[in-house]
Protein backbone atom coordinates (compact mmCIF):
# COMPACT_ATOMS: atom_id res chain seq x y z
CA UNK A 1 0.00 0.00 0.00
CA UNK A 2 1.47 3.29 -1.14
CA UNK A 3 0.36 6.68 0.53
CA UNK A 4 0.26 10.07 -1.07
CA UNK A 5 1.26 12.89 0.63
CA UNK A 6 -0.88 16.60 -0.51
CA UNK A 7 0.57 19.12 2.48
CA UNK A 8 -0.42 22.69 1.69
CA UNK A 9 0.63 26.26 3.46
CA UNK A 10 -2.35 27.53 4.13
CA UNK A 11 -5.54 28.47 6.50
CA UNK A 12 -7.07 24.83 7.24
CA UNK A 13 -10.36 26.45 6.74
CA UNK A 14 -9.73 27.11 3.24
CA UNK A 15 -8.31 23.73 2.81
CA UNK A 16 -11.38 21.90 4.53
CA UNK A 17 -13.87 24.16 2.57
CA UNK A 18 -12.93 22.38 -0.60
CA UNK A 19 -14.44 19.00 0.34
CA UNK A 20 -17.32 17.53 0.76
CA UNK A 21 -18.92 16.24 3.64
CA UNK A 22 -17.34 13.04 5.33
CA UNK A 23 -14.66 13.16 2.64
CA UNK A 24 -11.91 12.12 5.24
CA UNK A 25 -12.16 8.70 6.76
CA UNK A 26 -10.18 10.24 10.06
CA UNK A 27 -8.92 13.62 11.21
CA UNK A 28 -5.70 13.58 13.30
CA UNK A 29 -5.38 16.85 14.47
CA UNK A 30 -3.40 18.71 17.09
CA UNK A 31 -4.25 22.58 17.59
CA UNK A 32 -3.57 25.27 19.88
CA UNK A 33 -3.83 24.51 23.64
CA UNK A 34 -4.09 28.18 24.16
CA UNK A 35 -1.65 28.25 26.91
CA UNK A 36 0.54 30.57 25.14
CA UNK A 37 3.63 27.79 24.68
CA UNK A 38 6.74 29.57 22.90
CA UNK A 39 5.46 33.16 23.62
CA UNK A 40 8.90 33.59 24.73
CA UNK A 41 10.97 31.66 22.05
CA UNK A 42 11.37 28.93 24.42
CA UNK A 43 10.56 25.97 25.10
CA UNK A 44 11.54 23.00 27.89
CA UNK A 45 12.88 22.41 31.36
CA UNK A 46 16.46 23.24 33.33
CA UNK A 47 16.13 19.22 34.61
CA UNK A 48 19.54 17.71 34.64
CA UNK A 49 18.71 15.75 32.00
CA UNK A 50 16.16 18.17 30.34
CA UNK A 51 17.10 20.94 27.73
CA UNK A 52 15.53 24.39 26.56
CA UNK A 53 14.94 24.61 23.16
CA UNK A 54 14.96 27.95 21.17
CA UNK A 55 12.20 28.79 18.92
CA UNK A 56 10.99 31.94 17.39
CA UNK A 57 8.68 33.62 19.55
CA UNK A 58 4.91 32.26 18.57
CA UNK A 59 1.53 34.05 19.56
CA UNK A 60 -0.59 31.61 17.51
CA UNK A 61 -1.28 29.22 21.17
CA UNK A 62 -2.46 32.27 22.84
CA UNK A 63 -6.19 31.39 21.48
CA UNK A 64 -7.76 28.04 21.02
CA UNK A 65 -10.07 27.69 17.74
CA UNK A 66 -13.20 29.12 17.39
CA UNK A 67 -16.10 26.46 17.32
CA UNK A 68 -16.33 26.89 13.23
CA UNK A 69 -13.19 24.94 13.39
CA UNK A 70 -14.34 22.07 14.97
CA UNK A 71 -17.86 21.91 13.00
CA UNK A 72 -15.78 22.52 10.12
CA UNK A 73 -13.91 19.22 11.05
CA UNK A 74 -16.89 17.23 12.15
CA UNK A 75 -18.37 17.74 8.48
CA UNK A 76 -15.22 17.02 6.27
CA UNK A 77 -14.32 13.80 8.43
CA UNK A 78 -16.09 10.52 9.69
CA UNK A 79 -13.87 10.45 12.81
CA UNK A 80 -11.75 12.63 14.39
CA UNK A 81 -8.97 12.54 17.40
CA UNK A 82 -8.25 15.75 18.77
CA UNK A 83 -4.98 16.06 20.83
CA UNK A 84 -5.13 18.53 23.86
CA UNK A 85 -9.01 18.52 23.68
CA UNK A 86 -9.45 18.89 27.91
CA UNK A 87 -8.62 22.06 26.56
CA UNK A 88 -11.76 22.66 24.81
CA UNK A 89 -14.17 20.08 26.09
CA UNK A 90 -16.90 23.07 25.12
CA UNK A 91 -16.36 21.98 21.58
CA UNK A 92 -16.39 18.40 21.04
CA UNK A 93 -19.29 15.84 21.89
CA UNK A 94 -19.03 13.23 24.93
CA UNK A 95 -16.96 9.95 24.10
CA UNK A 96 -15.71 7.16 26.31
CA UNK A 97 -12.85 6.74 24.15
CA UNK A 98 -10.09 8.90 24.95
CA UNK A 99 -6.16 8.05 24.80
CA UNK A 100 -3.98 9.19 26.98
CA UNK A 101 -0.07 9.42 25.88
CA UNK A 102 2.04 8.48 28.96
CA UNK A 103 5.32 10.83 28.12
CA UNK A 104 7.21 8.52 30.56
CA UNK A 105 8.92 11.29 31.55
CA UNK A 106 7.74 11.65 35.55
CA UNK A 107 11.73 11.17 36.38
CA UNK A 108 13.15 13.98 34.12
CA UNK A 109 12.12 17.18 35.22
CA UNK A 110 8.69 18.71 37.25
CA UNK A 111 8.78 21.46 34.16
CA UNK A 112 6.99 18.62 31.77
CA UNK A 113 3.41 17.10 31.66
CA UNK A 114 3.47 13.54 33.05
CA UNK A 115 1.35 12.78 29.53
CA UNK A 116 -1.19 14.35 27.04
CA UNK A 117 -4.79 13.20 26.39
CA UNK A 118 -6.89 13.56 22.63
CA UNK A 119 -10.34 12.50 22.32
CA UNK A 120 -11.61 10.09 19.75
CA UNK A 121 -14.60 10.29 18.06
CA UNK A 122 -14.66 6.30 19.02
CA UNK A 123 -16.90 4.32 21.21
CA UNK A 124 -13.93 2.35 22.52
CA UNK A 125 -12.24 2.26 25.91
CA UNK A 126 -9.95 4.84 26.62
CA UNK A 127 -6.37 3.82 26.02
CA UNK A 128 -2.98 4.50 27.07
CA UNK A 129 0.26 4.83 25.01
CA UNK A 130 2.83 4.89 26.71
CA UNK A 131 6.33 6.24 24.48
CA UNK A 132 9.03 8.33 26.16
CA UNK A 133 9.36 11.78 24.16
CA UNK A 134 13.47 11.79 23.53
CA UNK A 135 13.07 15.46 22.09
CA UNK A 136 13.38 17.00 25.04
CA UNK A 137 16.40 15.10 26.57
CA UNK A 138 19.91 16.56 26.47
CA UNK A 139 21.73 13.29 25.34
CA UNK A 140 22.32 12.79 21.46
CA UNK A 141 19.13 11.15 20.08
CA UNK A 142 17.58 9.72 16.71
CA UNK A 143 17.61 12.43 14.26
CA UNK A 144 14.60 12.20 12.46
CA UNK A 145 12.41 10.92 15.11
CA UNK A 146 13.47 13.23 17.89
CA UNK A 147 14.92 16.52 17.18
CA UNK A 148 12.13 19.26 17.50
CA UNK A 149 11.97 21.55 14.74
CA UNK A 150 8.35 23.03 15.86
CA UNK A 151 7.19 23.72 19.98
CA UNK A 152 4.30 21.15 20.65
CA UNK A 153 5.83 18.62 18.15
CA UNK A 154 4.91 15.00 18.63
CA UNK A 155 6.72 11.06 18.08
CA UNK A 156 6.37 9.83 14.64
CA UNK A 157 5.42 6.38 16.68
CA UNK A 158 2.89 7.71 18.79
CA UNK A 159 0.89 8.89 15.05
CA UNK A 160 1.75 5.36 13.71
CA UNK A 161 0.40 4.09 16.71
CA UNK A 162 -2.91 5.70 16.41
CA UNK A 163 -3.21 4.76 12.34
CA UNK A 164 -2.72 1.41 13.58
CA UNK A 165 -5.25 1.46 15.90
CA UNK A 166 -7.87 3.73 14.66
CA UNK A 167 -7.64 3.94 10.78
CA UNK A 168 -8.26 0.99 8.54
CA UNK A 169 -6.66 0.31 5.05
CA UNK A 170 -7.54 2.71 2.30
CA UNK A 171 -9.06 5.47 4.63
CA UNK A 172 -8.00 9.38 4.17
CA UNK A 173 -5.86 11.07 6.70
CA UNK A 174 -6.84 14.90 7.13
CA UNK A 175 -4.36 16.64 9.96
CA UNK A 176 -5.60 20.31 9.82
CA UNK A 177 -1.99 21.65 12.01
CA UNK A 178 0.66 19.53 10.08
CA UNK A 179 3.25 21.00 12.72
CA UNK A 180 7.01 19.20 12.65
CA UNK A 181 5.77 16.86 9.90
CA UNK A 182 5.82 13.61 12.28
CA UNK A 183 2.21 12.67 11.24
CA UNK A 184 3.05 12.82 7.10
CA UNK A 185 6.15 10.29 7.84
CA UNK A 186 3.76 8.00 9.77
CA UNK A 187 1.24 7.95 6.83
CA UNK A 188 3.91 7.60 4.51
CA UNK A 189 5.99 4.61 6.34
CA UNK A 190 1.96 3.02 6.78
CA UNK A 191 0.91 3.58 3.51
CA UNK A 192 -2.10 6.21 4.28
CA UNK A 193 -2.49 9.12 2.37
CA UNK A 194 -2.62 12.72 3.68
CA UNK A 195 -4.26 15.98 3.45
CA UNK A 196 -2.77 18.28 5.63
CA UNK A 197 -1.76 21.85 6.05
CA UNK A 198 0.23 24.30 8.10
CA UNK A 199 -0.13 27.98 7.96
CA UNK A 200 3.07 29.15 9.47
CA UNK A 201 5.36 29.22 5.89
CA UNK A 202 8.50 28.84 8.48
CA UNK A 203 7.38 25.67 10.32
CA UNK A 204 5.59 24.83 6.46
CA UNK A 205 9.34 24.72 4.77
CA UNK A 206 11.21 23.17 7.98
CA UNK A 207 8.34 20.32 8.31
CA UNK A 208 8.73 19.77 4.26
CA UNK A 209 12.20 19.10 4.51
CA UNK A 210 12.41 16.92 7.38
CA UNK A 211 9.54 14.99 5.52
CA UNK A 212 11.68 14.82 2.24
CA UNK A 213 14.88 14.32 3.62
CA UNK A 214 12.90 10.97 5.52
CA UNK A 215 11.27 10.19 2.05
CA UNK A 216 14.53 10.44 -0.09
CA UNK A 217 16.50 7.99 2.29
CA UNK A 218 13.64 5.42 2.08
CA UNK A 219 13.79 5.72 -1.42
CA UNK A 220 17.41 4.97 -1.48
CA UNK A 221 17.02 2.34 0.93
CA UNK A 222 14.15 0.77 -1.02
CA UNK A 223 15.90 0.82 -4.31
CA UNK A 224 19.40 -0.91 -2.79
CA UNK A 225 17.63 -3.22 -1.34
Amino acid sequence: MSSKLTITNEDNMELMSRYPDNHFELAIVDPPYGIKIGGNGKIGGNGKITRVTDYKPVDWDDDIPTNSYFEELRRVSKNQIIWGANHFVNHINFSRGWVCWDKKCRDWDDNFSDGELAYTSFDKQLKIYRHQWMGALRKKTNESENKRIHPTQKPIQLYKWLLQNYAKEGDKILDTHLGSGSIAIACYDLGFDLTACELDKDYYDAAMKRIKNHTDQLTIFDLGA
